[in-house]
């Protein structure tokens, strides 16, 4: 079966697949719909994330890799609806990103990329430690938010 990811620099030294830090675990997102993929990589680059390019991989080769660095690989199914918030941010990117300005310049670096080139995106702070708590609010944020994604 024929999975899509999000690879940063897709074919360099520094490609990096994205993934999410979901309660200390690094979540990499599977996208069975091409759409979807190419619909939550437009979110990222709304959020001035870098641009990733949306690759079609066999999901047992991604599978194996993300074993082998301690990933969980989760598979979006086409249709796939949300049922609690962690799987909210499977949608939609989380509001706050991990800085990845270095990320290609220093791979040995957590704070960027992890040790297997993969360019991580961090959920807001509730997601980091089981959506205990709700982000705070930003009345004029939201509302930018809501009309932006009525275009969508």
């Amino acid at each position: 079966m024929r999975v899509h990811v999000l690879l940063f620099d897709a074919g360099t030294d520094s490609e990096g697949i994205h993934s999410l830090e979901i309660a200390g675990r690094t979540v990499v997102l599977l996208f069975e719909n091409p759409d979807d993929a190419e619909r939550y990589a437009g979110l990222l680059e709304a959020q001035d994330f870098p641009v990733p390019t949306v690759e079609a991989l066999d999901r047992e080769d991604v599978d194996l890799f993300c074993r082998e660095a301690g990933y969980e690989a989760r598979l979006i199914e086409s249709g796939f609806v949300p049922s609690n918030d962690e799987e909210r941010l499977f949608m939609a990117p989380p509001q706050s990103n991990r800085d990845v300005s270095n990320w290609k310049d220093d791979l040995v670096s957590n704070d960027a990329v992890s040790n297997d080139g993969v360019a991580e995106q961090q959920g807001v702070e509730p997601a980091r430690q089981g959506l205990e708590t709700e982000p705070e609010s930003n009345p004029e944020l939201d509302e930018l938010r809501r009309r932006l994604e009525g275009l969508l």
